[in-house]
């Protein structure tokens, strides 16, 4: 048999095409199990390609999602392409509204839920960040926003501030707050309410991390802790709460933390509060993410984590995704799902 003959056979006989089928299976069933050790990164699946919440002629970024009945509800900020990325979010981007029957999508958008309105407001001619969340029988949507007549600080031209929009359906009407809730440089809302009350983790222009609490949404906030993280710069955060204790993933800005810039870390605190350190398996994710056809995305930036939480469970984490030509939405299962009261990691 000469070369090319034996480069037939391995290429297309049935036992290497079953041979290779069979590897390939075992991959895409391990998900990222091989690599990493975290609760959720190793619990992390592949999905289909075209997938999540895209929309031609926009950048599209940082989704939150929440399901309702049987549909998967998707609250992101989006801004014409036209603008630039991710520059073009600062003047330009508005929050809307997109739904799926299925947590990976696609996703179809259905209105714009939060754009511009009279200039007199704190969020009148921007809206981005949102974080999507059920306290009591109301919908909250926490985000941020700015005018453009409050000048910001730092390389920012106007400030950045943390505001919410309320509804009692999914499907709106939107109302939104008078004015922000935390006065001064304000971003990255991450929100965790118990029994009503509010614990919200948020970060400045120079990305040091504060936590404040409020008895309500829309009670006075107190800044608790105003630098949960001194070591270095993290931002983009979602906190939970499980097996008693508080968590937080979010953005190891510079690499400090897992050893590679921008890649998802894990932290955590037995009071919520102060005293915050690593988990024990500390990165979250990292910039790939792989298709159910064997390919892998490898993002230039992977960021806003968000993790999908269902009857206690958490079942999905959605990062904002850029290529260098375009930017989605990406919901990730996590299978088989973590339980929030479970210890067994």
């Amino acid at each position: 048999m000469n070369n090319r003959q034996s480069i037939w056979v391995k290429k297309y006989h049935p036992f290497w095409v079953i041979k290779v089928m069979l590897v390939s299976l075992l991959f895409l069933s391990s998900g990222c199990s091989k690599q990493f050790k975290n609760p959720i990164a190793k619990r992390l699946q592949a999905v289909p390609p075209q997938t999540g919440f895209r929309m031609d002629g926009y950048w599209v970024w940082g989704g939150s999602a929440i399901k309702v009945d049987s549909v998967y509800h998707m609250f992101a900020s989006r801004w014409k392409k036209t603008g630039k990325f991710p520059s073009g979010y600062i003047e330009h981007s508005e929050i809307v509204h997109a739904t799926s029957k299925t947590l990976v999508g696609p996703y179809q958008f259905r209105e714009v839920v939060i754009g511009e309105r009279d200039s007199v407001f704190w969020d009148s001619n921007m809206a981005h960040n949102p974080t999507i969340t059920k306290i009591g029988d109301e919908y909250v949507l926490f985000y941020i926003g700015s005018d453009f007549t409050t000048k910001g600080v730092g390389k920012y031209p106007y400030l950045r501030r943390i505001g919410y929009a309320t509804a009692k359906n999914i499907e709106g009407l939107w109302k939104r707050s008078d004015n922000p809730i935390i006065d001064g440089e304000s971003n990255n809302p991450a929100v965790l309410a118990e029994g009503g009350k509010i614990r919200m983790l948020f970060r400045d222009e120079e990305l040091k991390v504060s936590l404040a609490t409020a008895e309500h949404y829309s009670s006075p906030y107190t800044i608790r802790n105003n630098n949960v993280w001194p070591n270095n710069r993290i931002e983009d955060f979602f906190m939970f709460k499980m097996d008693d204790a508080y968590h937080f993933i979010c953005e190891d800005n510079m690499g400090k933390i897992s050893g590679h810039e921008r890649w998802g870390v894990h932290l955590w605190s037995e009071n919520g509060i102060k005293d915050w350190k690593t988990y024990k398996e500390v990165i979250a994710y990292n910039h790939d993410i792989q298709y159910t056809d064997g390919s892998i995305l490898h993002c230039v930036r992977r960021e806003r984590p968000q993790l999908v939480i269902e009857e206690g469970k958490i079942i999905g984490l959605l990062t904002a995704v850029y290529t260098g030509e375009h930017s989605w939405c990406q919901p990730v299962p996590i299978s088989p799902s973590l339980k929030l009261n479970n210890k067994e990691q």
